[in-house]
């Protein structure tokens, strides 16, 4: 008997919270949670501290020649989340005016492709950043996932031209993506998504041996970041807030006076060193940086076959030569990098060999 009660003891129980559970069901409960969309960086949040911060990165920014290129807009503004309220043309913009604000403030002097809502076509922006002076092409925009039904995707990431395998790869421009990618991650609280180990990206993972046309086409040191996804539920809601657009140009402008900070190798040919004898070119280049010169990082290339070189770390002096030398055009490409690990703009030097033997150098 005393088994039996039991048993019907627990089949009341579960009867009772069976109930209990459909009426739970039946009706809606929304749970609200008070949290923030986004923190203040700590050298954000006062205006003392971000002034004195500006000032301090000002050190390596100052006369620094940066271009601004905010993607999209005008004609092109049809990239948005599902709710047609966040245009990524815009919010490009945005972020991109204040960091033009923060870096003019450091002394820095910025290009930018356009200031407003207007039509500027995609080849337009390389041609404008090659002709503006500047050292650096910063490309800003908000990304979309493939499918549109997807709205949980969200990172932040930096993209450069070309692969590490590929003669177009340029390594000062992947130093540069680094930088901006780490900074602009940490203030806006992203993750670096799963396809990169530092949020990097080559341009030919989206496009395969060709890559962003603003990148390939654009001769100086360049980068396109992804800040967001403007299709995320979650980011959607904070884009078009003005102060958040404020601290994602605040994490890139961080990112570009950390890089410069680094510093990077000045690499300068030596006059009069090249010369032709016994059918071997030799020249030599000056190689400078007040971290020093990692040697293991140096690559030199002679139309784009890449060779060997001797390097004197005492004088930093770095020569090539060339052996079987025949009339024709040669264009030496040197790479390297500085303890930092920060690489060398481009540098190339074109040598033309007439039929004396009598090289000539084009700057």
């Amino acid at each position: 008997m005393r088994k039996e009660f039991y048993i019907n003891i627990s089949k009341k129980f579960s009867v009772l919270v069976l109930i209990f559970l459909l009426s739970a069901c039946s009706r809606t409960t929304i749970i609200t949670y008070n949290i923030p969309l986004y923190e203040y960086p700590s050298d954000w949040k006062d205006i003392a501290v971000r002034e004195k911060t500006i000032a301090e990165y000002s050190k390596y920014l100052i006369g620094r020649k940066i271009f601004l290129d905010p993607g999209h807009g005008g004609d092109d503004r049809k990239n948005k989340n599902k709710k047609g309220d966040v245009i990524e043309a815009d919010v490009n913009l945005h972020v991109a005016l204040y960091l033009k604000k923060n870096l003019e403030a450091s002394g820095a002097k910025v290009n930018i492709s356009r200031m407003k809502d207007t039509t500027i076509a995609l080849a337009d922006r390389s041609v404008l950043a090659n002709n503006s002076g500047a050292e650096i092409f910063v490309s800003i925009h908000h990304n979309a996932p493939a499918k549109t039904e997807d709205d949980y995707t969200n990172y932040t990431a930096a993209y450069y031209h070309a692969g590490e395998n590929n003669y177009e790869f340029e390594p000062c421009s992947h130093d540069i993506a680094k930088y901006i990618e780490r900074d602009l991650s940490y203030v806006m609280r992203n993750p670096i998504g799963l396809g990169s180990f530092d949020g990097t990206y080559s341009d030919y993972n989206i496009y395969p041996g060709e890559g962003f046309s603003v990148l390939r086409k654009t001769i100086i040191p360049a980068v396109l970041i992804e800040c967001g996804f403007h299709t995320n539920h979650l980011e959607e809601t904070r884009l078009n807030n003005d102060e958040f657009n404020q601290i994602q140009a605040w994490g890139i402008f961080r990112g570009l006076a950390k890089y410069f900070k680094a510093g990077k190798p000045e690499i300068s040919f030596i006059q009069d060193s090249s010369k032709v004898g016994n059918n071997s070119l030799k020249i030599s280049f000056a190689l400078k940086d007040s971290t020093g010169i990692n040697p293991k990082s140096i690559q030199v290339f002679i139309n784009k076959e890449e060779k060997g070189f001797m390097f004197d770390n005492a004088s930093n002096v770095l020569s090539v030569n060339v052996n079987d030398v025949k009339p024709g055009e040669y264009i030496i490409r040197v790479i390297a990098a500085n303890k930092n690990g920060n690489h060398s703009f481009p540098y190339y030097k074109k040598i033309l060999v007439s039929d004396s033997f009598s090289p000539e150098l084009e700057n």
